[in-house]
C-alpha cells in the first residue's frame, strides 16, 4: 500500500496532509458540535422556566454553573434586565453572532480541503502525464511499460485527491448543517428569554407609571 502511495510521486505529500488535516479539523468539530457542548436541552428547559418565575438570581447562578454557548446567551439578557427591548435584543445579537461563529470555526478549513484536494490530484494528473509524454519523446510508443509510469502516477494522483477531496466536502455539509440547526436551538432559547425579560420590564414600567399617576 505505501509502494503504491508513493507511486504516486511528490504531489502526494500535500494531498496527504491535507487529508491529516481534514481528518482532525472534522473531529474537533465533531466534540465541539456535540449538543452538550453547546445547547443542553435540559439546561435550556430549566433557565426558561427559572426566567418565567422571575427568579432572576438562580437563574444567573445556573448560566455560571454551566460554560456553554446556551448560557452565556441568558446570561447576557439577564445583565441587561430592566433595559428596553432593542437594547436587550442588540445585545442578545452581538453574543448570538460570536456564538455562531465559535460553531462554525474549522469549517473553513473543510471547505478548503475539499476544494484543493481534487485540485492536487489534478496537478499530479498532468505531472504523470508530462513524464508520459517526455517517455513518448525520448524513447517512441513501441515500449508500453515505459509508459506506465507516468499514467500510472496521473491516475493514483487523481483517484488520491478525489478520495480526500470527496469525504471532505461531505464533512463540511455536515459540520454547516449541524452549526445552523444549533444555531437554531440558541436562537429559540434567546427570544424566549428576551420576551420574559420584556414582559418583566414593561411589567415594571407600567407599575411606576401607576405610582407616579397616584
Amino acid at each position: 500500500m505505501i509502494e503504491f502511495l508513493v507511486s504516486g510521486g511528490p504531489v502526494m505529500i500535500p494531498i496527504g496532509l491535507a487529508s491529516v488535516v481534514a481528518l482532525a479539523a472534522f473531529l474537533e468539530r465533531l466534540v465541539a458540535l456535540r449538543r452538550g457542548r453547546v445547547a443542553p436541552r435540559g439546561l435550556a428547559r430549566e433557565l426558561v422556566e427559572l426566567l418565567r418565575q422571575r427568579r432572576w438570581g438562580d437563574a444567573l447562578a445556573a448560566c455560571r454553573k454551566d460554560d456553554v454557548a446556551v448560557s452565556r446567551l441568558v446570561e447576557t439578557a439577564l445583565l441587561a434586565r430592566g433595559r428596553p427591548r432593542a437594547q436587550i435584543k442588540e445585545r442578545l445579537e452581538e453574543v448570538g453572532r460570536r456564538e455562531a461563529a465559535e460553531l462554525e470555526r474549522m469549517s473553513q478549513v473543510l471547505g478548503t480541503v475539499a476544494a484543493v484536494a481534487p485540485l492536487l490530484g489534478l496537478l499530479g494528473t498532468v505531472w504523470g502525464m508530462i513524464l508520459t509524454f517526455e517517455v513518448i519523446q525520448q524513447q517512441g510508443v513501441g515500449v508500453v511499460s515505459s509508459l506506465a509510469g507516468g499514467i500510472s502516477q496521473a491516475l493514483i494522483t487523481t483517484m488520491a485527491g478525489l478520495s480526500v477531496g470527496i469525504p471532505a466536502l461531505v464533512a463540511y455539509r455536515w459540520v454547516l448543517a449541524r452549526a445552523d440547526d444549533l444555531v437554531l436551538e440558541l436562537e429559540d432559547t434567546a427570544l424566549l428569554a428576551l420576551d420574559l425579560l420584556s414582559e418583566e420590564a414593561g411589567g415594571a414600567a407600567a407599575a411606576d407609571a401607576d405610582g407616579a399617576s397616584a
